[in-house]
C-alpha cells in the first residue's frame, strides 16, 4: 500500500513541478504515473551508477552535484515519453531540486516513524 501511495504522491510532485518550472512538461496524470516509473528506473540504474563513479565530485560540491546527477537523469527519463519533456537544463535542475523536496515530504509521509512508542 506504502509504495502504492509513494507512486502517485511522486507522480502529483512531477504535476506539480511541470505547473510551476516553464520548460517542464507532464501533460496528464497517467504520463506523470508512467513517467514516476521511467525516472525511478533511470535513477535505480543509470544513476546509481553516475553516483558512484561521481563521488569524489560530489565530495568536493558538498553534495550539490547530486542535483545535476538527477537533472541528468530527468532529462534522460524525458527522452523515453514522449508527452514527458524538458526543454533545457535550467529547467531540469530546477525540477530536480523542488522534486527533491517533494521527494522528502513524500518519504516522510508514507515511511512508518521509528521514535513513537505506539
Amino acid at each position: 500500500m506504502r509504495l502504492l501511495l509513494h507512486w502517485v504522491l511522486s507522480a502529483l510532485a512531477l504535476l506539480l513541478v511541470s505547473h510551476f518550472v516553464p520548460g517542464f512538461i507532464v501533460s496528464g496524470l497517467l504520463v506523470a504515473l508512467i513517467a514516476a516509473v521511467v525516472i525511478g528506473f533511470v535513477n535505480a540504474t543509470v544513476g546509481t551508477f553516475l553516483r558512484i563513479i561521481s563521488f569524489p565530485i560530489t565530495i568536493l560540491t558538498l553534495g550539490l552535484f547530486v542535483l545535476v546527477i538527477n537533472a541528468l537523469m530527468l532529462k534522460l527519463a524525458a527522452m523515453f515519453l514522449p508527452r514527458f519533456q524538458i526543454i533545457g537544463f535550467i529547467p531540469a535542475l530546477e525540477g530536480a531540486i523542488i522534486l527533491a523536496v517533494a521527494h522528502m515530504i513524500i518519504r516522510w509521509i508514507t515511511e512508518p516513524s521509528r521514535g513513537r512508542n505506539a
